[in-house]
C-alpha cells in the first residue's frame, strides 16, 4: 500500500460526520469525541501496510485526542496499544513512562478487579520484562495473576499467555524450575481449551518452550520428548510455513546438540535458516544468530567421528515453536537458541561487585556441592544473597572490602529439609574454598558471626526472623505489626538477589515482606507529611530566626529523612523496594530517581542541596565557603527549597488521587490522604 492509499484509509477511519454547531464553527478539541474503534482501525491499517514508522506519531496523536476528549477508557486503550508497539521497537525507556501512565490511569478510573485491569497489568508486566526491569515485571505479573482469577474463566487462553509470559521472565532470570511450572500450567490450559490440541500452534509453541526450559535444567529426556511433540503438532496441522516453525526447528536442534547428535543439529539448523529467510530475510539478527549456531554445530560435528554426522533428517525433525529464547544456564560451548534477544551490558570483572561474586561462587561451588552430596534436594534448596551488607544493596565498592567482603552465598531450606540435612550442609558449606576469583578469605566482623552470620545455611523462617523479628510477613489484619517494622529493616529483608528457588518458598516469604498493605502505606505517607510540615515548614524557619543553629540543623535532617521516605512510599515499595538505612539512603534515592517514570525524581537533588546549604544557613557558613554575605540569603534559599519540595509533593498526591486540595502546608493534606484508609484501626490514623 502506498502512502497516499494509507493516508486515505486513515482519513476514512477518522472521518467525522458530525456537523459543527454553526456554519463555519470548528468544534473545540474537548468537544470532539474520541472513537476507539476508528483508532484501532487506523492502527490496523498502518500495520497492514507494514508502515511501522507511522505508528509512533499516530499513537502519540491518539493519546492527545483521547485526553482532549476526556475519554479515559479510550486513552487506556491507546496506552495499551502503545506499550506493545514501543516494546516491539525496543523503545524501552519511553515505554516505562507509558506503563506508569497506564497503571495510574486505570487506578484512577477505578477499574481494578476488572478484565481491562488484568489486560493492562499483563501488558505492563511484559513491557517491563522487555526493558530488563525484572522485579517490577514479576510484581505486575503476580498482580495480573491475582486479578485474572477473578476476571477470566479457568479455560481462557489469555491465562495461558500470562503463564507463558511469566515463564519467559523466570527463564531470563535463571529461575528455570519456576519457568517449567508456569509452562506446565500454560500447556494444561491450552490443551483443555483447544478444539484440537494435536494441530494447535500455541500448544506446539508451548511444547518448544518447555523443551528449552527443561534443557536448562539438564532434563534431556523430557526436553527431547517435548521438542519432538512440537514437531508432531506442526506436521499434523500442516504448519511448516509458519514463522514460528523456525524457532521450533532451532529449539530441537539445540536439544540434539546437547545430546551430542551434532549431525542432526546441523540439519535442523539448516532447515531453520530456510524458514527464517522465507519469512524474515537474511538481513536480520534472527538469521545471523541461527547461522552462528549452525557454524558451531558444524564445527562440533567435524571434531567427532563421521558416523555422528547424519545426512538425512529424521521424521522427528520438523519442529515448531515461538522463539522464547535460550535459558541462560546452557553450558559453555553450547549454541544459543536461534532467536533474537536483548544483549545485556557487559559487566566488568575487575573489580567485581559482591552480588556477582556471590552468584559466581554459587555456580562454581554451591551447585556442584548439592548435586554431588544432596542430589535428592536439588529441586528444594534456594540460594542467593539477601540481608545485611553493602553488597546486598549493590552499593559495595573498593572501600567496602575492608570488612565482611568475600565469596559467600546463602542457602535457604524448609524446616523439614533443615532438620534432615541442615547441619551437614552447613559443615560442607564451611569446608568450601575460602578464596575465589582472587578474593578472600573473608574476614568477618563480630557482628557478622554467630547468630548474626550473613551467609551459609538457614531455615527460611529463621533467616527472616533474624532480620525482622518475624518468620513471615505480618498479616494485613495486624497493621500495628507492620508499623513496628521500620523501612530499613524491610529493605534488608527484601534486597539482594535470589539465584535459585525451585520450590518458590523463599521468594514467596520475601514477597510477603515486600507487599506492604495499602492502608499501612497510606498511614506512613500521612506520617511523613506531618513530619515534613512540622520539621521543615514550621520549625526550620523558627529555629533559624531564634539563632539556634543546632536545632535548625536537626530540623533539616528530619525533613530530609521524611521526604526521602515519602519518595519511596509514593513510588510504592512493591515496585521500588524500601528506603535503606542512613548510610545508603541517598545512594538508593539517587538510583530510584534515575529510573524512567520515577515519581518525584528531582526531589533527591533538592534534598542534597538542603544538606549542603545547611552549614551556611545554620552557622553562617564559617569555614564552609557558603556564607560570605552572612546566613540570611542561604536561609532564604533553604526555606524556598523546602516549600518547592512540598509543592511537588502536593502535585504528586493530586496525580495519585490522594487529595483534591492545593494546600501546600503538608499537615493539612493528612486528612485527605487518610480518607483513603479503609481500616478503622487507630494506629493507622492521626489524632
Amino acid at each position: 500500500m502506498n502512502d497516499d492509499a494509507l493516508m486515505a484509509k486513515l482519513m476514512a477511519a477518522f472521518d467525522d460526520d458530525a456537523a459543527p454547531d454553526q456554519a463555519g464553527d470548528e468544534p473545540r478539541p474537548s468537544e470532539q469525541p474520541f472513537d476507539t474503534q476508528r483508532f484501532l482501525a487506523g492502527l490496523d491499517a498502518i500495520f497492514d501496510a507494514h508502515a511501522a514508522a507511522k505508528a509512533g506519531p499516530y499513537l502519540e496523536q491518539a493519546m492527545i485526542d483521547a485526553e482532549n476528549a476526556g475519554d479515559d477508557a479510550g486513552l487506556l486503550t491507546v496506552l495499551n496499544e502503545t506499550m506493545g508497539f514501543y516494546r516491539s521497537q525496543g523503545r524501552h525507556k519511553e515505554n516505562q513512562w507509558i506503563v506508569q501512565r497506564a497503571l495510574e490511569l486505570a487506578t484512577r478510573m477505578g477499574i481494578t478487579g476488572t478484565e481491562a485491569w488484568t489486560t493492562t497489568l499483563i501488558n505492563a508486566a511484559t513491557a517491563m520484562r522487555a526493558a530488563g526491569q525484572y522485579d517490577q515485571s514479576e510484581d505486575l505479573y503476580k498482580q495480573a495473576q491475582a486479578s485474572s482469577e477473578r476476571t477470566l474463566a479457568p479455560s481462557d487462553r489469555r491465562l495461558a499467555a500470562l503463564h507463558n509470559n511469566l515463564s519467559m521472565l523466570y527463564s531470563e532470570t535463571g529461575k528455570t524450575h519456576q519457568a517449567e511450572v508456569e509452562l506446565g500450567e500454560a500447556l494444561r490450559i491450552l490443551e483443555s481449551s483447544s478444539p484440537d490440541a494435536e494441530t494447535d500452534l500455541d500448544v506446539a509453541s508451548t511444547h518448544t518452550n518447555l523443551a528449552l526450559t527443561l534443557l536448562a535444567e539438564d532434563k534431556l529426556s523430557a526436553a527431547s520428548w517435548h521438542a519432538a511433540k512440537a514437531l508432531e503438532i506442526y506436521r499434523n496441522g500442516h504448519l511448516e510455513h509458519s514463522a514460528h516453525y523456525a524457532s521450533a526447528l532451532a529449539g530441537y536442534a539445540q536439544v540434539r546438540f546437547h545430546q551430542h547428535d551434532y549431525g542432526q543439529a546441523v540439519n535442523l539448523y539448516c532447515q531453520a535458516l530456510q524458514v527464517i529467510e522465507e519469512c524474515y530475510g537474511k538481513d536480520t539478527d534472527y538469521y545471523r544468530i541461527t547461522e552462528s549456531n549452525l557454524r558451531q554445530a558444524e564445527h562440533e560435528a567435524s571434531e567427532h567421528a563421521p558416523a555422528n554426522v547424519s545426512q538425512n533428517v529424521s521424521q522427528d525433525a520438523s519442529a515448531g515453536g515461538n522463539g522464547s529464547g535460550t535459558p541462560g544456564t546452557a553450558p559453555a560451548g553450547t549454541p544459543s537458541a536461534a532467536v533474537p534477544s536483548a544483549t545485556a551490558s557487559p559487566t566488568g570483572t575487575s573489580p567485581i561487585c559482591g552480588l556477582k561474586l556471590a552468584r559466581e561462587c554459587w555456580n562454581a561451588y554451591g551447585k556442584p556441592l548439592i548435586a554431588d552430596k544432596y542430589p535428592e534436594y536439588q529441586g528444594r534448596i534456594a540460594a542467593g544473597l539477601v540481608g545485611h551488607g553493602s553488597e546486598c544493596y549493590g552499593f559495595d565498592d573498593d572501600l567496602s572490602r575492608d570488612h565482611d567482603f568475600g565469596p559467600r552465598f546463602c542457602l535457604w531450606l524448609t524446616d523439614e529439609d533443615y532438620a534432615a540435612i541442615g547441619e551437614r550442609l552447613q559443615a560442607d558449606y564451611e569446608a568450601l574454598p575460602q578464596s575465589f576469583m582472587g578474593y578472600g578469605p573473608r574476614e568477618s566482623t563480630a557482628r557478622a558471626q554467630g547468630a548474626g552470620r550473613r551467609d551459609g545455611v538457614f531455615r527460611i523462617g529463621d533467616f527472616f526472623e533474624s532480620i525482622t523479628g518475624y518468620r513471615q510477613a505480618p498479616s494485613t489484619n495486624n497493621p500495628h505489626e507492620w508499623l513496628m517494622l521500620d523501612e530499613a529493616t524491610l529493605a534488608a529483608a527484601t534486597n539482594g538477589e535470589v539465584f535459585a528457588d525451585p520450590l518458590g518458598k523463599f521468594l514467596d516469604t520475601r514477597q510477603g515482606f515486600k507487599t506492604m498493605p495499602e492502608d499501612v502505606r497510606l498511614a506512613l505517607i500521612s506520617k511523613r507529611l506531618g513530619m515534613m510540615a512540622q520539621a521543615g515548614q514550621y520549625n526550620v524557619p523558627r529555629m533559624l530566626a531564634r539563632g539556634d543553629g543546632a536545632a535548625a540543623w536537626l530540623s533539616i535532617g528530619e525533613f530530609v529523612q521524611a521526604a526521602a521516605s515519602l519518595v519511596f512510599l509514593l513510588n510504592n515499595p512493591i515496585t521500588v523496594g524500601y528506603l535503606p538505612y542512613y548510610k545508603w539512603r541517598f545512594a538508593a534515592l539517587r538510583r530510584l530517581s534515575s529510573r524512567m517514570a520515577a515519581r518525584l525524581a528531582d526531589v533527591c537533588g533538592q534534598l542534597e542541596t538542603l544538606l549542603r546549604l545547611s552549614s551556611a544557613a545554620c552557622y553562617g557558613g564559617a569555614g564552609f565557603g557558603e556564607g560570605g554575605k552572612g546566613s540570611a540569603p542561604v536561609a532564604e534559599k533553604i526555606s524556598q527549597t523546602i516549600e518547592h519540595v512540598c509543592a511537588e509533593v502536593v502535585a504528586e498526591l493530586r496525580r495519585e488521587g490522594l487529595t483534591g486540595s492545593d494546600e501546600t502546608f503538608l499537615e493539612w493534606q493528612r486528612p485527605y490522604v487518610e480518607e483513603h484508609i479503609a481500616s478503622d484501626a487507630a494506629c493507622l490514623h492521626s489524632l
